[in-house]
Order: structure tokens, then sequence, then C-alpha cells
């Protein structure tokens, strides 16, 4: 029931009983009570879904047992060594084949590369239900297109993707996502080919983006400013414009080593896709010794000096904490400092605490009685937007914009 599982239980409880399922008590316990701290689910159409839908949700394993179509929407991470972590499927597979029945269907929804539905969930279900796939139940894949912190491509409005594992079942899981969604779907003539147009998605944004941020790189060291290369390049009808910026969440930054790594199984080795994480995941130190080097352009002595970051999640406008990467400026900065303070209103401070050993304020108050030598503002926030950063400032202080949304006459440098 997390970012993609809630939004999608919730909207189909408006057509089906629905019950959700997750394995935090305490996750369970304030849906229930009506509150959805992912902000992805307003409050009001969660107590409307329980109210009046009669959704639930559970971490009790017997409430499942009587569904019939079951939805697997969990995370798809990478290890310390950036190689596909299969757990969390292994172990949601392992819990669909206690409950699943003849007749059943399992839809994953979790980005994987082409193979895994089949290759790697389904054994699991088999082995667990003692049920024989195709025979006794039947299992498709429709990739999640939930944009955490989007409020114009809400989950309904979302064309769909979707497959089944024989023609008849693709037929009914296509159905069963129509019936819920504004703008239809797209059925795909393969569980592999639907798992292979998820990766390609976040694949394909990961390169463009690092593609301006490598000229990004190209156009501050030429001393030219790149957004203004960007909005001249835009005039062109077939351009297609994209801004530099930190690559981090649960998706772009990860899901393209899923195909990286599959590629290199049949020999192919993607050096395209490679080399755009590698930079991309580089961008953090690189923002942090560009506001170093303002600094010291500046007269600014780094060492021991007083700095903020504006933002701390991955995108703005969405408490989404999950693999940002402005923690890498916070590391790399912490090397010269140990004054640096986070402002973030979207955050959860005790999940920033718990993940990343940093604590960070939520309230503008709580930062204003400091003067900083350097702000950046790495997340666009709304809240962010109207904030007078040089009147926190020290006499030579330098202001940093990452996202190149502040007003011009106020910053110093930008990405």
């Amino acid at each position: 029931m997390g970012y993609v599982g809630l939004p999608l239980a919730r909207l189909f409880s408006t057509k089906y009983p629905t019950i959700g399922f997750d394995l935090n008590q305490q996750r369970i316990d304030r849906l229930m009570a009506g509150f959805d701290e992912t902000k992805e689910v307003d409050d009001k159409l969660l107590r409307e879904a329980i109210q009046q839908n009669g959704f639930r949700c559970t971490s009790s394993i017997g409430d499942i047992r009587d569904c019939n179509f079951y939805v697997v929407a969990v995370p798809t991470p990478v290890d310390d060594n950036n190689r596909p972590d299969l757990r969390p499927l292994q172990g949601a597979s392992d819990t669909v084949g206690k409950v699943i029945s003849k007749g059943d269907i399992v839809v994953y929804e979790s980005t994987v590369y082409p193979g895994v539905t089949e290759e790697e969930c389904i054994p699991v279900v088999e082995r667990v239900s003692g049920l024989k796939y195709n025979t006794d139940f039947y299992a498709g894949y429709s990739p999640e297109r939930i944009n955490p912190g989007d409020k114009l491509h809400t989950v309904e409005k979302i064309r769909k993707v979707t497959s089944g594992s024989t023609p008849e079942i693709a037929d009914i899981v296509d159905k069963v996502y129509n019936s819920v969604l504004v703008n239809g779907t797209h059925k795909a003539p393969s569980i592999k080919v639907a798992e292979a147009s998820k990766i390609i998605e976040n694949s394909q944004r990961d390169v463009n983006i690092a593609f301006m941020n490598e000229l990004a790189k190209i156009f501050n060291a030429m001393g030219i400013d790149t957004h203004d290369v960007i909005e001249a390049a835009s005039s062109k009808w077939n351009f297609i414009k994209l801004s530099p910026g930190l690559v981090g969440g649960h998706c772009i930054s990860v899901d393209p080593y899923y195909l990286i790594q599959k590629a290199q199984v049949y020999g192919v080795l993607p050096r395209v896709m490679y080399n755009a994480r590698r930079l991309n995941d580089g961008m953090g130190d690189y923002v942090a010794n560009q506001v170093i080097k303002l600094m010291n352009k500046q007269g600014v002595l780094v060492k021991d000096s007083n700095i903020l970051i504006l933002g701390v999640t991955f995108k703005e406008n969405c408490p989404d904490i999950r693999n940002t990467k402005v923690i890498d400026i916070y590391n790399t900065l912490s090397e010269y400092t140990h004054n640096i303070t986070v402002l973030d209103p979207w955050a959860n401070p005790i999940a920033v605490e718990r993940e990343y050993g940093v604590h960070i304020y939520q309230s503008l108050k709580d930062i204003q009685q400091k003067r900083y030598d350097a702000i950046i503002l790495a997340v666009a926030h709304s809240d962010f937007l109207t904030l007078q950063v040089r009147d926190l400032l020290t006499e030579n202080g330098v202001v940093y914009d990452v996202k190149g949304v502040l007003n011009r006459e106020y910053v110093d440098g930008r990405l």
C-alpha cells in the first residue's frame, strides 16, 4: 500500500470489493484512520473509499484469501552494487502463493526487466500454492505509471499497458483495468513486451536527462547559462525541451540498472544507458563542487561555513525521499563543514533521520535566525519559490539554484 498500490486499490474500490494488503501494520492503521502520509490519495477520497465503497486495508493474510484478482505493487530496488534485488517481489509472490486458488489471476505492476514475471515470480507462486501456471491460475503484467506528487496525471487518467499469460486472460486483465481508467489501455502482445515497455520508459528519460546534465557541465565550463541555451534551442519545433538536474527517486535512477544487468546476460553491453547512469549519479557531487567554487570566488571560507540546503525530497511538492541525490550534495559539503542546515516542509524528519542520518527542519521560522554563506535551492517546492533568499545570506554569501526556478537577480550560479 505504497505510492503505487494505494492509489490503484482506491480506484479499483470504486467498482469492485477491494482489499489493500501491506506488511506494515502502522501504515495500515494510518490508512484505515483516513490518512495517507505519501499524499498520493487525498484523505477525503480515502475516507470515502472506506466509508462508502467498503475499501479496507489489512496486514492479515487470511483477509485476502477469498480474492480472485491479485495485484502486486512492491518496490524493485537495487543492492549496493546496483544489481537488481528481487526479494520484495519474491516475498510478495510467496504471499500470493499462500492464498491463490484455481481460476485466480495475479497481475504484477512492479518495474522489472523482461522475463521476471514468468521466470522469477510465477515459479514461486507455483511452488507455494501447488497449482500449475496457465492451468490452475493465470498471470498478467500492467506496469505502474504513478508519478509521485503529480496531481495532473493521476492514476485514473493514466493510460495503462496491460498483458496476460494467455490471449483470454489478456482480455480479462485489459477489461478490468479499462473499467476504472478514463483514458483506457494499450494491450501488449505478451507479458515480456509489457515488461520491456516499462523499463525503457524510465531508461529513455534517464538518458535524455544525462545528455542535458552533460551539456550543463560543458556550458558551465564555458561560462554560458545552460537554461538560456535550452530556451533558444526549444524555439525549433522538434527540439525536446528538458532541463538538467538531480535524478533520484525509485524509478528513473534505479530501473535502468535492471535492463543493464539483463542485457549483459545476453552479451550486450548497454554503454549509453550505463554512462547515463554514471553521469546522473554524480550530479550531486558536481553541484556541491560548483557551490564550493562559487564560494571561493566570492572570498567565502568554505571550511566551517554555514550552508542552507532548501529541499531534501527527490522531487518538488512530494514527500518521497527515496534515493534522493540531495544527500550527495550534503555529504560532499559535510567534508568541509558540519554547519549544514536542511529545510524541507514536505519531508518527514523522522524518515530522513532514519534513512540518511540527517536532521532537517520543516518550518522557515526554524532557520531564519541564522545567516548563511551559501544557500542551495535543491528542490523546487512551491514553498521556496517566493522565498527572499538573499535576506538569509551573509555579506558575501552565494545562492546556487539547482532547478533554475529562482529570480535570476538573486542567483550567483545555477545548473
